[in-house]
């Protein structure tokens, strides 16, 4: 009922602050995944607590760039009925790691599978990989001061998109 009522109300891409240029970077990573393709529903079992058996997919990823110092993971849901994209994962990652295996994301520590509340309709959930021309600081405990930190400093930015819904 709830999903129902909220059904028109959806974030946007537009709304996320990763939208902005300071996030664009001037080369494009390719993000892949064998669970689902761009475009493709995510399966159960990468969906969150509760829903499905919350592991991570396995990602991969190419066009880093030997420039990068370090790679941002991040996973967010464009459709919930928020002002923002709400940001389910956050991982930083070192630069020379091409890829994540199934599961390597920790439930509940970093990786938060699709959730979308029951009837909203199709969620869109981006795997966005950032690489950085720097380190992210010793000490970054919260979103706000890793996207901060990584204002700025992407030279390069790709995404895998794969949809969730209950």
């Amino acid at each position: 009922m709830l999903g129902k009522l909220l059904h028109r109300f959806r974030a946007g891409e537009d709304r996320s602050p990763l939208a902005g240029p300071e996030y664009a970077g001037a080369a494009t990573i390719e993000v892949t995944s064998p669970a689902f393709t761009d475009g493709g529903s995510i399966p159960q079992k990468h969906a969150g607590k509760g829903v499905g058996d919350n592991v991570s997919p396995a990602l991969q990823w190419t066009g880093v760039g030997a420039d990068a110092k370090q790679l941002v993971l991040i996973v967010d849901d464009l459709d919930v009925p928020m002002p923002k994209p709400l940001m389910h994962t956050i991982a930083v990652i070192e630069p020379d790691v091409g890829g994540l295996a199934e599961g390597q994301l920790k439930p509940g520590a970093t990786y938060l599978g699709p959730r979308p509340i029951p009837g909203h309709g199709p969620h869109h959930y981006r795997f966005l990989v950032f690489a950085l021309d720097q380190p992210v600081p010793d000490g970054v405990a919260d979103r706000g001061a890793l996207l901060a930190a990584m204002a700025g400093h992407v030279v390069a930015r790709g995404g895998l998109t794969g949809t969730y819904e209950r």
